[in-house]
């Protein structure tokens, strides 16, 4: 199917970002059913015709549809797309399982990994919904302006170049440019890890440190992004992308992010439960942390700034005792 012809596509989880991407579809022409396990949510969605909650004042086109009935949002669709929370995502595949027709390709826009085993998504979609084609959508985007029609740039991922062709082709659009890629893996870590160092840039900002310190870690995260991306079998090149550094660059320094300013937060003196409730949407890096301290002690790779987010979050670090921990480590060679 080509992207260029409408298609009936549903979208999983109506969050800021699962309602932005349905607003994209559905202003390219799509018939877009917007599903969500919350009557109360989809209640309020297709009463208002809107998402007052996270994009109030947005409209909902005429072709976009908020369903709490999964079965009808899935019915005879062309595509699916599911933008769940990562610790979500396994149970929703099992709910997708026994509906899906065969051959059916997969797309998600979830960040993050597996809590508990650590897999990538791929790996969950895999093993859950059988062969078929799969694909990640990933890259610098704030929901909000997508939402609003700004311009983006993404990067679609798929096991198949057809596929990837396909969901780029459903995204694409006069403000909304999809590139396509077949690394899986680096797109997911990428997506998943900035996160992390997103939260240690909001408490060094927080702290006061500046703009020399927000740099350094900027560019010291992409070193332990591309270690820990490499070593799992992602390509050096995808985190030079916007994937990866693109999203990076985002993530760390636009207010925009809930995981830098959950680094704000913390760097306040808030503690994770008190910033997680001020701000209100799920922060994905929390539950990253703990897979990305898990991957890297699994596979030997040395990741410092990422160690010092677990131990603020896990371990009752202080902020300025995590910083301190990474000021005081041995001067080395920049590339090795």
């Amino acid at each position: 199917m080509s992207g260029s012809q409408a298609a009936r596509v549903a979208v999983l989880g109506p969050g800021s970002w699962g309602t932005a991407l349905a607003l994209l579809l559905a202003r390219n022409g799509h018939a877009v059913r917007l599903w969500g396990h919350d009557p109360n949510e989809v209640a309020a969605l297709a009463r208002d015709r809107e998402n007052r909650q996270f994009l109030p004042g947005v409209p909902f086109p005429d072709g976009l549809v908020p369903l709490i009935d999964l079965d009808e949002a899935l019915a005879a669709i062309d595509a699916l797309l599911i933008v769940v929370p990562s610790h979500a995502f396994a149970a929703v595949a099992e709910r997708l399982a026994p509906r899906l027709p065969a051959g059916l390709g997969v797309a998600w826009a979830t960040k993050g990994f597996a809590p508990g085993d650590n897999r990538l998504l791929h790996q969950v979609a895999g093993e859950v919904l059988g062969e078929r084609p799969l694909a990640v959508v990933s890259g610098p985007s704030f929901a909000a302006e997508v939402a609003r029609g700004l311009p983006t740039a993404v990067t679609v991922a798929a096991t198949a170049p057809d596929f990837a062709q396909q969901v780029a082709g459903l995204l694409h659009g006069g403000r909304f440019r999809a590139y396509t890629s077949d690394d899986l893996v680096g797109v997911e870590v990428a997506g998943a890890a900035k996160n992390v160092l997103a939260i240690a840039t909001g408490i060094a900002d927080g702290l006061g440190f500046g703009a020399n310190t927000r740099a350094a870690l900027i560019t010291r995260g992409l070193a332990e992004l591309i270690r820990l991306g490499t070593a799992l079998g992602g390509r050096r090149e995808t985190f030079m992308g916007l994937a990866g550094l693109g999203d990076l660059v985002l993530t760390c320094t636009d207010d925009q992010s809930r995981n830098r300013r959950m680094g704000l937060a913390l760097a306040k003196g808030r503690s994770v439960a008190d910033a997680r409730r001020e701000i209100g949407q799920e922060v994905e890096g929390v539950l990253t942390a703990r897979s990305v301290r898990a991957i890297a002690e699994r596979l030997g790779v040395e990741m410092p700034i990422g160690e010092q987010v677990y131990r603020v979050l896990y371990e009752g670090a202080t902020p300025e005792q995590a910083t301190r921990a990474l000021l005081e480590r041995e001067s080395k060679a920049e590339f090795d």
